[in-house]
């Protein structure tokens, strides 16, 4: 299940008091055990202490500090105890769940066997979805306040570059570390190689504005950075002079002729997508089917998925590969055809069963509710003996008391009805049938549908009297149970494929075309 895992960073917090370090010992032990079993190197530890989970996720500075370094690829996961280490507030866990998938890394559990079931995809899909949907929107809010800051060239976030520091929102020169900054231009003049120059400042315990250590793409960043010429840029405001300069304009032109006369820097490429990494099942030794590349004669390369057991030697299978594009294509093709609006209909009123159903047993909103029907229940009552005539001292002092309660638990129930997400069927109606328009080239939109609707596809090979041809059996099992039977028919260019449904039960027999067949497929609905 993690054999693509390579390298993960660690998260541990506690909340309160009344845990102690010995916590975040204990959670590092088992997260740490958790790797060695599965081969995972570990890249760094993140600890929060005495933080909550579920509010001011601002003053969770090194969880702040492993969703920004995840961006920047530096692991493949991130392992927590247990995963209200990473967040009780489903919105944030959605959220920022979302933002490390977008970076290609994985949040993982080492304690908990993360519930793989139909029911468990929806409610993480459709949550992870409307995330995106309304972060979006909101986007859109803090983008109007974050311009009209850019137009007055005050600072709008993130972390400021070596050399500044802010003052009341304004970029100011930090005294301490702008000499680093003048010194990397100065040797790189010189000609001393960016190389020599990560060395010469490591030695001397120079560190990056995010504190750690230089490496070359540090000096990619410094080198072309235009604030330090005094530019201020954001998006398509541009003003000069706007910030104080920690180099001359000759200097900062000297260094971009030189940076001309060096070879391109290879730039990061996004690690591929491999949309059924972990739903595709050899139906053969049941192992699961794992990603892998290789090289045609003329140095262009292929993806396609592989038997796990018969990759490791582990079961005598005779699985074939996958091409990567052929299977994905078929896949989400169906996916796509599960988007109807009854689907939808039944998918949203899923969504928001298994949300209540979290909301009842996983937070005390419920009985605050309850509790406080009982207060205002009682408050009628006593304010009727009151209107009757019956106002003795013990009766008003026990409205005081309830008064009180309810002012406490009002309080209460509104801090943790922020702290979770409460869906809705027609805000999720919504962003489901927004999909329909959605782009089905994006990798991102292509993740969410099968996501939604795809729980696991077995393959089963199919020998014929070609043995360099065979064929396989597709069976995909879905999220959404209660589908209706229904048929649909591919027409590939050389033969027919037929795709036979059964309830929730879908079983696809196609042949294996050549490795470099692109899938034209029409639908057709029988």
């Amino acid at each position: 299940m993690y054999e693509e895992i390579k390298t993960a960073a660690l998260y541990v917090r506690y909340s309160s008091s009344n845990q102690t370090e010995q916590s975040i010992e204990g959670q590092t032990r088992v997260c740490k055990d958790f790797c060695k079993n599965h081969n995972i190197s570990i890249v760094e530890t993140y600890a929060d202490r005495a933080t909550s989970a579920s509010k001011d996720i601002e003053k969770r500075v090194e969880f702040l500090r492993m969703i920004s370094d995840a961006s920047k690829h530096n692991f493949d996961a991130v392992v927590v105890y247990k995963l209200d280490r990473f967040s009780r507030s489903r919105y944030d866990m959605a959220t920022y769940k979302y933002k490390l998938k977008k970076a290609g890394v994985q949040l993982i559990s080492a304690t908990e066997n993360i519930s793989s079931d139909p029911e468990g995809i929806i409610l993480e899909s459709v949550l992870e979805g409307m995330a995106e949907f309304y972060s979006a929107e909101l986007g859109q809010k803090i983008n109007r306040g974050m311009r009209e800051s850019a137009m007055k060239s005050q600072y709008i976030g993130g972390t400021p570059p070596l050399g500044y520091k802010i003052v009341n929102k304004r970029y100011e020169i930090d005294d301490t570390t702008a000499p680093i900054i003048r010194e990397a231009f100065q040797l790189f003049l010189e000609g001393t190689t960016i190389a020599e120059i990560c060395r010469i400042f490591n030695a001397k315990g120079y560190r990056t504005s995010l504190g750690k250590r230089f490496g070359r793409s540090s000096f990619a960043k410094i080198f072309r950075n235009e604030k330090y010429i005094g530019i201020y840029e954001h998006r398509d405001i541009r003003t000069e002079d706007a910030i104080p300069p920690i180099i001359d304009k000759e200097t900062w032109e000297k260094t971009q002729m030189k940076l001309k006369d060096l070879k391109p820097a290879g730039t990061y490429k996004a690690s591929q997508i491999y949309l059924l990494s972990g739903k595709l099942i050899c139906g053969e030794c049941g192992s699961t089917m794992t990603a892998s590349k290789n090289s045609n004669r003329d140095g262009s390369c292929y993806s396609y998925y592989t038997c796990r057991g018969k990759k490791t030697a582990r079961t005598d299978c005779h699985m074939k590969n996958l091409r990567k594009d052929w299977i994905e294509q078929i896949i989400l093709k169906d996916a796509l055809s599960m988007l109807t609006d009854e689907n939808i209909d039944i998918l949203a009123e899923k969504a928001v069963q298994l949300n209540q159903h979290e909301l009842q047993t996983t937070t005390d909103i419920p009985a605050y509710k309850t509790r406080l029907q009982e207060i205002n229940t009682s408050l009628e009552n006593l304010m009727r003996a009151i209107e009757t005539g019956n106002s003795p001292e013990i009766l008003v002092k026990r409205i005081s008391d309830l008064e009180h309660e309810k002012r406490v638990l009002e309080a209460e129930l509104k801090q943790q009805s922020r702290e979770v997400f409460d869906i809705d069927k027609p805000h999720i109606i919504h962003w489901l049938t927004s999909l329909k328009s959605g782009d089905i080239q994006d990798q991102s939109y292509q993740k969410t549908l099968i996501d939604l609707f795809i729980h696991k596809i077995t393959v089963t090979l199919i020998p014929t009297a070609n043995p360099n041809t065979p064929n396989f059996q597709l069976t995909i099992t879905y999220t959404l149970t209660p589908l209706k039977p229904k048929t649909v028919a591919f027409e590939p260019p050389t033969s027919r494929l037929e795709v036979k449904s059964d309830c929730f039960i879908h079983v696809i027999t196609v042949p294996y075309w050549h490795r470099d067949f692109k899938l034209p497929v029409t639908r057709q609905a029988l």
